[in-house]
């Protein structure tokens, strides 16, 4: 059995057909993410587990943007994982760990414009991957803006996560809408179903963020 060729069916739900692969990086993604909501550690690891098994799905299915996402995740996770661990002292929380916090309203706008720019150069890069590199990317990218939409926002607000600053959740929110009806229209269901789940965390995780922040300053009053 290749667990990692996505045509080797895993079982067959409503006439979908579930791979080894697209099952497990989505348990392993959506475990990672709930993790995150809850600003658990673990979910760093969870999550390096997640990015190698979806960078194999991506390849397959042509989301080519996608998969090259999952390297520069593979990095952060790593790197968020080290940067939550081992906070300075005046950035650490009660447990030891990096503090929640919220950034500048006006550097935040700035990093929309940065995504918004990016989603165009990096969309009319893809969009030409097969006629460049045909020997590595024999079909066209599908849907190249909107998968290069969710990479540039995905790598921006990945920063704001290893910083563990609030407004990570807002983009995540945005971009787990997207991705949902991406990868409806691509036929990658349970993907779509996970990223729906995703959408549903993220707004719980931006309600759960900001309660953890505000407990901040009760403790200072006390």
């Amino acid at each position: 059995m290749d667990f990692f060729n996505s045509h080797i069916i895993f079982f067959t739900v409503l006439d979908y057909e579930m791979s080894y692969l697209e099952f497990f990086a989505v348990i392993t993604g959506i475990i990672s993410v709930i993790l995150s909501a809850k600003a658990n550690i673990w979910s760093w690891p969870v999550g390096i587990v997640n990015v190698f098994l979806s960078a194999f799905f991506y390849y397959q299915i042509q989301l080519y943007p996608d998969m090259f996402l999952m390297v520069f995740f593979f990095v952060t996770n790593i790197v968020g994982w080290y940067r939550w661990a081992n906070p300075k002292p005046e950035e650490a929380d009660k447990k030891k760990e990096l503090r929640i916090s919220f950034m500048p309203l006006k550097h935040f706008l700035i990093l929309l414009g940065i995504g918004i720019l990016g989603t165009f150069l990096i969309g009319t890069l893809a969009s030409k991957l097969h006629s460049w590199l045909p020997f590595l990317f024999n079909l066209q990218s599908a849907y190249p803006f909107v998968d290069s939409f969710i990479l540039v926002m995905s790598v921006i607000t990945t920063f704001l996560m290893i910083q563990k600053r609030i407004e990570c959740w807002i983009i995540w929110l945005i971009i787990d809408v997207v991705a949902t009806y991406l990868y409806f229209l691509k036929g990658a269901k349970f993907f779509g179903i996970e990223y729906l789940i995703f959408t549903i965390i993220a707004a719980f995780a931006l309600w759960n963020w900001i309660k953890e922040y505000r407990s901040y300053s009760k403790l200072l009053i006390k």
